[in-house]
């Protein structure tokens, strides 16, 4: 996966929150993400931490191979 995406394939939306499970994007987010300029898309992932934080889910990480 590029270094520009939060992505980490677990693509799972939570009904409450309307968040990905995985990282953090509402799906208007990821439906425009391959539109969105570079600074606009850093600027989004510096925050989902605090998102996902704040909507009470666990923050995941991209598996290595």
């Amino acid at each position: 996966m590029s270094q520009d995406t939060p992505c980490i394939a677990v693509c799972m939306i939570d009904p409450k929150t309307k968040l990905c499970f995985g990282c953090g994007r509402t799906l208007p987010e990821i439906a425009r993400w391959g539109r969105m300029a570079r600074d606009e898309r850093l600027a989004l992932m510096d925050g989902l931490g605090a998102r996902m934080h704040d909507a009470g889910l666990p923050a995941m990480t991209r598996k290595h191979d």
